[in-house]
């Protein structure tokens, strides 16, 4: 798909230029010595009723740079009634810290009020399209405003599923006018799972609907990929990212980095590959191979959610 889209704003949303993950480990250093970035992207649930010091920095940061609400338990394709209990907590967040835009993965994370605390892969048919319509609709009434939608990394599928990921993704953006999340990370890793073409899964996006795109790095563990956001972007992650930017004229970019967490100063050096990139230069960096044979890699969020609870 071609788009001629170039410098207008998705549904009314701007591109934001580079940002980074905001994370506990830098805060101090931001507080000190400045964002370094043009916007961060906070998760959602890590700041609902939170009174305490990574609160206040949020707070703090919200006043200078623009910050994009990026939650985890939304659970859009779950059988569950929506939360609107957590709905509402999440609209006054986005309120109180003037969110640019609230997104979410295109998943379910739970059933039955019991959270996985993992990004689960939906069936893609007709009935859980005409499912996932009807709630998006509903939450994006409730949000008062356009909800942005994740493609998830995979590693499973399922058997009964009718429509590729892009023709469901792509269709539910037409159809409730949604917003897409654009994971090329996401891309490259399901890809090498399921054997579909990453470049054929981005130009088959409706383009103008794409508001951001997430970057992040993944490792291999003899041969299988995950989603860990542990390690520097591979080539082949940043060339999906140059298709994506082409096609829409540029969108807002963010890198992920959830593990193994470099110091602020390095992570800014690795955002700031993606204005080499734009500008014709592509890295040559390979997929990290897993550090340790004998421990096995853990795919994020879980991995994420493991370590707050260690630091419980």
């Amino acid at each position: 798909m071609v788009c001629n889209t170039a410098s207008k704003p998705r549904l009314g949303l701007p591109n934001l230029g580079l940002g980074v993950g905001l994370r506990n480990k830098h805060m101090s250093y931001i507080m000190q010595h400045g964002a370094g970035v043009d916007w961060f992207e906070a998760i959602s649930e890590n700041y609902m009723d939170n009174h305490g010091y990574t609160r206040y920095v949020l707070n703090q940061l919200a006043e200078r740079v623009p910050i994009v609400l990026h939650g985890v338990s939304l659970s859009i394709g779950s059988c569950d009634p929506l939360n609107f209990a957590y709905l509402s907590q999440l609209k006054q967040l986005a309120k109180e810290v003037n969110a640019r835009w609230i997104s979410d993965h295109l998943c379910w994370t739970g059933i039955s009020s019991v959270n996985s605390h993992d990004l689960l892969p939906m069936p893609l048919t007709e009935e859980s399209f005409a499912y996932v319509v009807q709630r998006v609709r509903i939450v994006q009434d409730f949000l008062e405003q356009p909800l942005i939608l994740e493609n998830p990394s995979s590693y499973v599928q399922f058997a009964e599923s009718s429509l590729f990921e892009w023709e469901f993704l792509g269709q539910l953006a037409i159809e409730t006018g949604c917003g897409i999340l654009l994971d090329v990370n996401n891309v490259f890793v399901s890809s090498s799972h399921h054997g579909f073409d990453a470049e054929f899964y981005i130009k088959s996006l409706p383009c103008q609907y794409i508001v951001q795109i997430h970057i992040a790095g993944p490792s291999d563990n003899g041969g299988l990929l995950i989603d860990t956001h542990d390690h520097p972007v591979p080539s082949q992650v940043w060339q999906l990212y140059a298709l994506a930017q082409q096609l829409t004229g540029g969108v807002s970019t963010l890198l992920e980095w959830d593990a193994n967490i470099p110091d602020y100063p390095q992570l800014l050096n690795e955002l700031h590959k993606a204005r080499e990139v734009l500008s014709g230069k592509m890295p040559d960096i390979r997929v990290k191979v897993a550090n340790n044979k004998n421990t096995h890699s853990i795919s994020t969020p879980i991995d994420f959610q493991l370590e707050l609870m260690d630091v419980e």
